[in-house]
């Protein structure tokens, strides 16, 4: 059966994976890529100007929703997360959209510690704007018939946050934190593509409803520090464990980019039960993220050496 994709966000770190999987899924595949810039069998529109979306959606059997606004001021946001994303919802229930698969965050919960909930379990609670917007784009997402995934901290080639995020961290705060115990949702970019592409086009068609999008088991992030040491990328940490309060202190007393919340995000336990969407999906959550790291660490390797260069000259 060919289908016809409409992917937003398909030049970004999870929408290039995604494109590469649906590749994977075979020939009867078509995707078109929703783009400010147009392009060879692109859609030019653009999320912050809705009246560009008109007609968007024309002709497309499915709709893969993974462009948002991941920081800045709440007007910002705003425009993408809830007014683009409705007008681009909207489009594809007039043009009769089947499946429609809508990108989240598990961000929405807000301040930790979670350990192992099920979905609204416990109320969210977003802490910033983007996340704030970004459930509220859930709910025009759920009206339209959509499944919506909600990732927590995804890894492999082109991740600019989650481990460029760590190496900050572990030069200001050079400890276990905590122990290093604390469980975390993780997933590698190309299972969670693999997963969305599924869903977008697999024989199975799941029901509506907001799902969890991490792999099945969480790992520690004592582990995910010590492997991706072992593989070159970070420098090896101490095995001293430093509580909470003195990790706060030492991340005070020396500058960088990373605030006392994203050390929360990886100190304290974010895990979140997401067995459920795989199943349902049908598609195998892959290795688990430690052992992708393996396969990532040469881009890795590249991109904070380029980093550190830059911020060097």
């Amino acid at each position: 059966m060919t289908r016809t994709v409409l992917l937003s966000g398909a030049s970004g770190f999870i929408g290039s994976a995604v494109r590469a999987a649906l590749r994977e899924r075979g020939e009867d595949i078509t995707v078109r890529a929703l783009s400010r810039t147009g392009g060879p069998g692109a859609v030019r529109a653009d999320l912050t100007a809705p009246d560009s979306l008109h007609g968007a959606a024309e002709g497309a059997d499915v709709l893969v929703h993974l462009a948002s606004r991941v920081s800045g001021e709440e007007a910002a946001c705003r425009a993408v997360n809830i007014v683009g994303t409705g007008a681009l919802l909207r489009e594809a229930e007039r043009a009769g959209v089947r499946r429609i698969v809508h990108l989240s965050t598990a961000a929405v919960y807000g301040l930790g510690p979670h350990r192992g909930i099920a979905v609204d379990e416990i109320a969210p609670a977003p802490v910033s704007a983007a996340s704030r917007t970004r459930l509220a784009g859930e709910r025009a997402a759920l009206d339209a018939g959509a499944v919506v995934l909600r990732p927590y901290l995804i890894t492999g080639a082109g991740d600019r946050w989650v481990v460029p995020a760590l190496a900050e961290l572990v030069r200001r705060v050079p400890a276990r934190w905590d122990g290093g115990d604390a469980r975390l949702s993780l997933v590698d970019v190309r299972d969670l593509a693999a997963l969305i592409a599924g869903l977008a086009c697999g024989d199975v068609e799941v029901a509506s409803g907001v799902h969890h999008a991490a792999h099945p088991e969480p790992v520690r992030i004592g582990a995910v520090l010590d492997t991706l040491a072992g593989l070159g990328v970070l420098p090896a940490v101490p095995r001293e464990s430093w509580d909470w309060e003195r990790c706060v202190d030492q991340l005070r007393e020396r500058q960088g980019a990373m605030s006392e919340r994203q050390l929360e995000l990886f100190a304290r336990e974010h895990w979140y039960r997401s067995e459920e969407i795989w199943r349902l999906a049908g598609v195998p959550a892959g290795p688990g993220p430690l052992r992708r790291l393996a396969e990532s660490a040469p881009w890795y390797v590249a991109h904070l050496a380029g980093a550190a260069a830059g911020a060097d000259a």
